[in-house]
């Protein structure tokens, strides 16, 4: 059998199992958070990693999810009216992100992400009629789908583990799909796929209108994890870190969102109980990423054992040679 699969078998059984051989709730609820920000890296890796288009306002489309379902939830509406307004509002935010940022690549791209996040940011901090300011939105409860209530956090854990699979899932069958396949020509030859008449616009904005899915997801996961929602989730450093966990994991690559969403959650939930300085150490190891592995710990890893495996392959000959 594929090593690979094995690996992967693995690593379901162990996500599947965690509860159980993970002692105390404290880190139960840290797992959920590694899994909701996965798949919000998975979300911004369509564009900055399969794309090529780094956008630095992805916290304030991740903010609109989580402000429309704790506004409508506020309202009286149901979990599931609010959960699918929400995904609906936050896919069209997207929709007029693309229509206003695709007109521009490279660094005009990111600074009218940037622009247009830190827009929403503003809004959610001074629109206290809608938003509540800084003091945020409260939500209260939690949905309980099929009669499962997620109010216990090793059932929420469950039901965010199973939106974190099937996001998963759906990127890699993205990635493989020719849609996923054209997104990539564009970024590598944006002009030769113009040439071979391939409509490179409409391309990005429909990658856009996925990544959009995958943020509104994250967001609503979120809310319902912290029930409570405020303009600081909004933040441009909410935005840098979720690219510095697409970054350092491994930008294009499948697992490696996922992997910088679990060095980032476990550095700012775990490791800063123990260490005070831990933004200090955090950030020595994103330089430590890009000046050992500058195409992130994912495919450096891979680097790393496949020139491990083929040293001690030629070793194994000579070694057999000398008896």
């Amino acid at each position: 059998m594929n090593a690979r699969i094995i690996s992967i078998a693995i690593a379901i059984v162990l996500l599947a199992t965690l509860p159980l051989w993970m002692s105390g709730i404290y880190y139960v609820n840290v797992a959920s958070q590694v899994l909701i920000y996965a798949v919000f890296a998975l979300g911004l890796n369509i564009l900055a990693g399969y794309g090529g288009l780094v956008s630095l306002g992805h916290a304030g489309l991740f903010g609109i999810s989580c402000y429309a379902t704790g506004y409508l939830l506020q309202l009286g509406f149901g979990h599931t009216f609010a959960i699918v307004a929400a995904l609906i509002i936050g896919v069209a935010g997207m929709a007029l992100f693309a229509v206003l940022s695709l007109r521009s690549s490279g660094i005009g791209f990111i600074m009218i992400t940037l622009a247009l996040g830190q827009i929403l940011w503003g809004l959610a901090y001074r629109w206290i009629s809608l938003t509540g300011g800084d003091n945020g939105i409260n939500v209260k409860g939690r949905p309980a789908p099929f009669g499962y209530s997620l109010a216990d956090p090793t059932h929420f854990y469950f039901a965010s583990l199973i939106v974190f699979l099937i996001a998963i899932a759906i990127v890699a069958i993205f990635a493989r799909s020719p849609l996923g396949s054209a997104l990539m020509g564009t970024r590598d030859q944006p002009r030769r796929m113009n040439a071979l008449g391939y409509h490179v616009l409409a391309i990005r904005f429909w990658a856009c209108l996925f990544s959009g899915l995958l943020t509104a997801l994250s967001g609503i996961l979120f809310v319902y994890y912290t029930q409570f929602i405020s303009p600081q989730t909004l933040s441009l450093t909410s935005s840098a870190e979720v690219l510095l966990m697409v970054i350092s994991g491994g930008a294009g690559t499948l697992l490696g969102p996922v992997v910088g969403a679990a060095l980032v959650v476990v550095v700012k939930t775990v490791v800063s109980g123990f260490i005070e300085r831990w933004n200090f150490l955090l950030g020595a190891i994103f330089v430590a990423i890009v000046i050992l592995m500058p195409e992130g710990l994912v495919p450096g890893s891979a680097r790393l054992w496949r020139a491990l495996t083929v040293r001690l392959a030629r070793k194994r000959p000579a070694t057999e040679a000398k008896p």
